[in-house]
């Protein structure tokens, strides 16, 4: 594989998509836990929201692997390591995406066992790991022009 250039626009979406649906779940009753589970499409959100932004976080970090440094990966958990090796992430993040992987992993390939609870606490105490993940992607695009295309 051959570095062409990141995308601006695929970065700018998937960074797009994920503000969108981190506003999402910010706009769900996580102040009153009863509240929330009061009404199931809450949980049904949260749970839409929080797997379309684990899948742009590591669609983000396939790309810049793929276009920045024409480094294929097959595995998610791999899109961490190649990121933490090519100095994209420190190792404190990629290991927070590492998890965030399993995770990911966990909603599509188990996600009966996926519980309310557990959605209510991540969307309460946890959201802020996505944001990291997401401003450590900007930050590095953004000191990295040289590896950016900007064309459509």
């Amino acid at each position: 594989m051959i570095p062409v250039g990141i995308s601006s626009r695929v970065v700018g979406d998937r960074l797009a998509l994920i503000a969108e649906c981190l506003d999402g779940i910010r706009t769900l009753p996580l102040a009153d836990k009863a509240v929330f589970m009061a009404d199931r499409r809450n949980i049904w959100a949260a749970e839409s929201c929080l797997r379309r932004i684990l899948e742009a976080l590591l669609d983000i970090g396939r790309h810049i692997l793929a276009k920045g440094f024409g480094q294929g990966v097959t595995e998610y958990k791999e899109i961490a390591a190649g990121l933490r090796d090519r100095q994209v992430l420190n190792a404190q993040v990629a290991a927070l995406l590492i998890q965030l992987a399993g995770y990911r992993n966990r909603m599509v390939h188990y996600y009966h066992e996926i519980t309310p609870d557990e959605l209510y606490a991540i969307c309460t105490s946890q959201l802020s790991d996505l944001e990291l993940v997401a401003d450590s992607y900007r930050q590095w695009v953004n000191t990295h022009p040289e590896r950016v295309d900007t064309q459509l």
